[in-house]
């Protein structure tokens, strides 16, 4: 089966870190670009970072610039995204994408 799945959601208190895994199942994320969306309740899916496969450019969506950084392992076909100075408003769930599959979401709750 072909898939993207998504890891280490959680609640996280405004201020702490968090890092997501995305890895690859029957899917080989290299040579692909890959990305990281997020879907606030009643909000569309934004993006919120971009990679090449040689990590050479990166995007990253104005609200978090700054506070995340997306990377990847092609070796261990997993791409990440380390989150810092989590507010409220980060509340959403991740979705990791390849060019032609979306991985099934992570939740991400930001409260004290």
């Amino acid at each position: 089966q072909v898939e993207l799945v998504e890891s280490g959601g959680g609640l996280v208190q405004p201020g702490g870190s968090l890092t997501l895994s995305c890895a690859g199942s029957g899917y080989m994320i290299s040579p692909y670009p890959m990305s990281w969306y997020r879907q606030a309740p009643g909000n569309e899916r934004e993006l919120v970072a971009h990679i090449t496969n040689d990590s050479g450019w990166r995007r990253y969506g104005d609200s978090v610039k700054g506070r995340l950084t997306i990377s990847r392992d092609n070796a261990k076909n997993t791409v990440y995204l380390q989150m810092n100075n989590l507010k409220p408003e980060d509340t959403a769930v991740y979705y990791c994408k390849g060019p032609d599959y979306w991985g099934k979401g992570t939740l991400v709750i930001v409260s004290s």
